[in-house]
Parts: C-alpha cells; sequence; structure tokens
C-alpha cells in the first residue's frame, strides 16, 4: 500500500502551505498528490502548479468534473499535464452533483452511468491520437449535421497510457468504475464496511475480463494525530458534517445514502435535518464518533498503524490522507508520523 495526499480545494488562503505539503510528500516518497475542483479553483491550473515545483509525486485530478469540460477537452488537458509533468498525471473523472453540474455549467445531470462510459471512450480514444469519431447517446463526434471534421489529438503524451480514475460512492457507479478505469476514488471508505463497493468493484473488472490485480483502489481519509483519539475526531466533524448534511439536496445526496448504507441511517437523516437547518454545531455534534473513527486515520501512530494495517488487508492499494484543520507546521508533522505509521504497519510499497 502506497501512500498519497488530498490537498482538497484551493484559493481558501491556504495555498501556499498546501503547496509545502506537497512538497513534504514528494520528499517523504508518498506516491501522489490530488487536488479537487467544484465551483471555485480548477484542477488542472492547480495541478501544473504543483508538479513544477516538485520532483517525484504524481499528480492527480480529484476530481475533473465531467461536466465541465467537452471528453475532446479533458484528453487536451491530460495530454497536457502529463507532459508538462514528465510522465506524473493522473486523471481522476467524476460527474459530481446534480446541484453544481446543472447549476453552475448547464448541462442535465441524467444517465451519469451512459454518460459517463461515452465520456471516458471519447478521452481514451484521443489519447491513442485516433482520428477522433464517435456516435454515442450523448456525444456525437463530429456532428453529423455541419462542416465539423474528425481531427487527431497534435500532442504526443509522454505515455502510451495515462491512468484513468473514476470517483464513485453509488454501487453501480463502484461497478462502473471497475469496469473502465484503472483506479476508484473513494471517500467515506471504511475497512470494516467496505466488502459490498469491493464486490461491485470485482463484478466490474469480471465484466471486462479483469481481476483486480493492478487496479488501483484509492479511498481518502482524513487524518488528525493526537494522543486521545476521540478528540482527535472532534476535528473531523465540520468536514464530514459539510457531506454527510450539506452536500446536495435532501432528495439527492450521496455521501448521505452512503452513511446509511453503513448502518447510521438514522444519525445521517439527524446530521442532515440539522445542517439544512442551518444548525451547524448541531448537525456536526450528531455525527456518531464511531462513524468518524470508521473513515478516518486517527490517533498517536501505534493507533494509526494499526487503520493502516486494516486499510491495506481489505485491499487498498493507495491511501490517500487529508490532513485535517492543521498550521502548516502540524500538517508536515502529521504526514511525517504517517510515513513513519507505515513502516510501522509494514504494508507499504
Amino acid at each position: 500500500m502506497r501512500l498519497g495526499l488530498n490537498l482538497g480545494y484551493w484559493g481558501a488562503g491556504n495555498d501556499a502551505a498546501n503547496l509545502e505539503l506537497a512538497r513534504e510528500a514528494d520528499r517523504l516518497g508518498y506516491s501522489v498528490v490530488w487536488a479537487a475542483e467544484a465551483y471555485g479553483s480548477d484542477v488542472p491550473t492547480v495541478l501544473a502548479w504543483v508538479a513544477a515545483q516538485t520532483n517525484r509525486i504524481d499528480v492527480g485530478s480529484a476530481v475533473m468534473q465531467i461536466p465541465a469540460r467537452t471528453p475532446a477537452m479533458a484528453a487536451m488537458t491530460a495530454a497536457t499535464l502529463d507532459t508538462l509533468s514528465g510522465g506524473r498525471f493522473r486523471l481522476g473523472l467524476g460527474v459530481s452533483g446534480p446541484q453544481v453540474s446543472e447549476g453552475w455549467h448547464g448541462v442535465r445531470f441524467d444517465k451519469p452511468l451512459a454518460r459517463t462510459r461515452e465520456y471516458v471512450d471519447i478521452v481514451r480514444a484521443a489519447l491513442r491520437r485516433e482520428r477522433l469519431r464517435y456516435d454515442g447517446e450523448h456525444y456525437r463526434l463530429p456532428l453529423p449535421d455541419g462542416p465539423g471534421k474528425a481531427l487527431t489529438l497534435t500532442v504526443h503524451p509522454v505515455r502510451e497510457h495515462i491512468p484513468v480514475y473514476l470517483a464513485a460512492i453509488g454501487p453501480k457507479n463502484v461497478e462502473l468504475a471497475g469496469e473502465i478505469a484503472d483506479g476508484w476514488l473513494a471517500i467515506f471508505f471504511s475497512p470494516e464496511h467496505s466488502a459490498d463497493s469491493l464486490a461491485a468493484l470485482r463484478a466490474g473488472r469480471e465484466k471486462a475480463g479483469k481481476t483486480l490485480d493492478g487496479f488501483d483502489v484509492v479511498p481518502t481519509a482524513p487524518l488528525f494525530i493526537g494522543e486521545d483519539w476521540r478528540a482527535c475526531a472532534d476535528h473531523v466533524r465540520p468536514y464530514a458534517a459539510l457531506y454527510v448534511g450539506g452536500m446536495g439536496s435532501r432528495q439527492k445526496n450521496f455521501y448521505n445514502d452512503l452513511a446509511a448504507r453503513m448502518g447510521f441511517a438514522a444519525e445521517a437523516a439527524e446530521v442532515q435535518d440539522r445542517y439544512l437547518a442551518r444548525d451547524y454545531e448541531g448537525a456536526m455534534a450528531a455525527l456518531p464518533v464511531d462513524f468518524l473513527d470508521a473513515v478516518s486515520l486517527l490517533g498517536p501512530k501505534e493507533r494509526i498503524a494499526d487503520r493502516m494495517r486494516a486499510y491495506a488487508q481489505a485491499g487498498v492499494t493507495t491511501l490517500t490522507l487529508s490532513p485535517m484543520l492543521q498550521d502548516l507546521e502540524q500538517g508536515i508533522a502529521a504526514l511525517r508520523t504517517a510515513s513513519e505509521a507505515l513502516d510501522l504497519a509494514g504494508v507499504g510499497s
């Protein structure tokens, strides 16, 4: 199992610290640093900036939003970032959610599975430098009733194959990731509650005539180091309450649904009720500490090492860490402690 670093969204005033965290992860031998986008900073610009100031660590999008770009544009961006970084780019894709897709990008959030499948097909064809022709339900290239011409990507990517990852939460989305991607980007992943998700991944791999060998299972886990793990869990509450309570709408919140599938349905409903009523403190307090512990790395180094063993035994191949609400000095110390914990756990690769 390898370690990664998730820097999340940029532009919140901590960009200089995030760059230093990326540099430290590079020095420590972390495998990859990821950045995110929603409706603020965009991922490609951030990753180009990070790649220019690091040496060995991969840079990955977690995620580039499918409704934000045509698939051909995504291929252009992937080829460019891979070239600029010397072959260190990982292309993570996701459909986002209905509020962002329709409210920000003006793209209907319909048939996300079929749209994702076509999108990845086109991205890969473009990166193979094929003459781009596609006749799908959602994408037609060239358009059949105009002067459009089937074109070939003019950039030669550094690598023949740029790895594609899918962010997926629901069982069908996870199965699709197993079928068509090189890796799965997971959130709120718990080793103790992972059997159904991993079964969905295997089902997808079987559809493609493959196994999980060589497939990258990449959850992001909040990280907070300290002697009292329960006190550490309190630092995860704002992040978890935002997702479980406030992401999406009352009718469609994928993270709330995930918490319910993990056995926390009543608690997740209360978190959402309180969050949507703008009782943010109440929403954070309603999160069960057992849920926070299940999806995070909390406590002293020895406890972190135990949890890392559990992640590795569950099938995780890249464990991405998200240091919680820490200043730069604490964040760097957390990354170093996590690296030591991986050595202690004896599951590193």
